[in-house]
């Protein structure tokens, strides 16, 4: 079984969703932490970002924040993380998040969410980034987002192969297994990038 050292974490920054969503954050980061895994996130201090970021602190795990600088002049920023990296811009940040990663996990989010993780897809397969990319489909949420890139694969928008890009979770203790059992990808995926 492949080592997880580092791991990025997408989520939301919104504090009106529903406690399910806090719990299974909790669930994740745990998980994360007693297997000596860096969190790399995008430093937030509320919604999601901040439960991560407050668990994986609570456990004695590392967790690196990731922002652009006119975040943190409003205040975004969690203060406690054992790093902070600011970038220049919002593009730089994403690079950032996936520097030396093992792994990118998906928890629920709104459209910043959404476009990083649409933007990891869209780079793994052209197969320049090669990692798995897993996400936490609990209670349905990313039923609509999953239904729309099979629809993409169906309809020809993208091959039979591109279904291998991610893999879907739904338990949040089993964040580690959705990992190691993602399919292997080459950045020679290029070659058929193409539908």
């Amino acid at each position: 079984m492949q080592k997880i050292k580092k791991v990025c974490v997408y989520c939301a920054s919104s504090e009106k969703i529903d406690t399910k969503y806090f719990e299974a954050t909790k669930v994740v980061a745990k998980a994360l932490v007693k297997n000596n895994t860096t969190v790399v996130y995008g430093g937030g201090a509320r919604g999601l970002m901040g439960q991560l970021a407050d668990t994986i602190l609570e456990e004695k795990g590392r967790v690196i924040g990731i922002m652009p600088h006119f975040m943190k002049e409003v205040e975004f920023h969690h203060k406690d993380v054992n790093e902070f990296i600011f970038t220049a811009d919002m593009h730089e940040r994403k690079k950032q998040f996936m520097v030396g990663v093992d792994a990118l996990i998906t928890l629920p989010g709104g459209c910043g969410t959404f476009e990083e993780l649409m933007e990891a897809i869209t780079l793994k397969r052209l197969g320049i980034f090669t990692k798995p990319i897993v996400i936490l489909n609990l209670d349905g949420y990313y039923d609509p987002l999953l239904n729309m890139l099979n629809k993409a694969i169906e309809e020809g928008f993208m091959g039979e192969r591109h279904r291998e890009i991610w893999t879907e979770f739904t338990d949040p203790a089993k964040v580690l297994e959705a990992i190691q059992s993602s399919a292997p990808w080459s950045n020679d995926a290029i070659k058929f990038a193409q539908a």
